[in-house]
């Protein structure tokens, strides 16, 4: 199933937003090193990306699987409060419900394994990542199975940023070089830069010059791009030293 241009301009445009605020920090002298101010900018993406998930996932359950069988009507009618809950940032709601509807804890318990639990449980740990609860976050992001070319980047990436919180630096980069090996410029090209920005937290400079470069040589048509040269180029200086 081919990804549609929307979700493109979504991801794409949160990432430019990111980039103009890096600009911003490198114009009064700051080099953004830190994967806490990092991963801070782009969890902007992640309303953005609950989007993407309705539209190319929650949708294709939704008008073709969830239909299927009564038991999963009623889950697809219970998962949209969720969803529509996340898309507004009440997360929250979006994992206890409002009273009236079901959150995500709930409809995991209720619904059990299967495509539409793992779309509430990628909404339990994004809204959890949001919250600042970490651990909650990769249990429940953990246990998500999608396999597709957009979805299954998207959730090593949320992962990664978990793990990075934590200082769990080994396990960051696990999950970003995971997301790497999906190869579409909608998500490769940020995970190595979300890669690179950790292998400098490791004090790893050859590492994440190799992240950096990859996105120069592989993704020239990319957001990312446009802005690695600053990276590659503070990296190589330091190597010059």
């Amino acid at each position: 199933m081919q990804p549609n241009l929307s979700i493109y301009f979504y991801i794409t445009t949160m990432s430019k937003e990111n980039n103009n605020t890096e600009n911003k920090n490198l114009a009064i002298g700051e080099v953004i090193t830190k994967t806490e101010r990092f991963i801070d900018n782009n969890k902007k993406l992640l309303s953005f990306i609950a989007i993407a998930i309705v539209a190319v996932i929650g949708g294709w359950f939704a008008y073709n699987n969830l239909v299927a069988e009564p038991r999963e009507k009623n889950a697809a009618a219970d998962l949209f409060p969720i969803q529509n809950y996340f898309a507004m940032g009440d997360y929250d709601k979006v994992l206890k419900g409002d009273g009236k509807y079901m959150g995500a804890i709930a409809f995991i318990d209720t619904y059990g394994s299967g495509k539409s639990s793992s779309l509430a449980k990628y909404y339990a740990g994004a809204a959890y990542l949001h919250k600042g609860e970490y651990q909650n976050a990769i249990d429940y992001l953990s246990d998500v199975k999608f396999n597709d070319l957009l979805a299954a980047p998207i959730i090593k990436m949320l992962l990664g940023d978990a793990h990075a919180e934590l200082k769990h630096w080994d396990e960051a980069i696990k999950y970003y070089e995971q997301a790497t090996k999906y190869d579409n410029e909608m998500t490769a090209p940020l995970a190595l830069l979300k890669l690179g920005n950790v292998y400098e937290m490791k004090k790893d400079n050859a590492k994440a010059l190799e992240a950096f470069k990859r996105i120069k040589k592989d993704y020239p048509r990319s957001t990312e791009y446009q802005e690695v040269e600053k990276y590659i180029s503070r990296l190589e200086a330091l190597q010059a030293k």
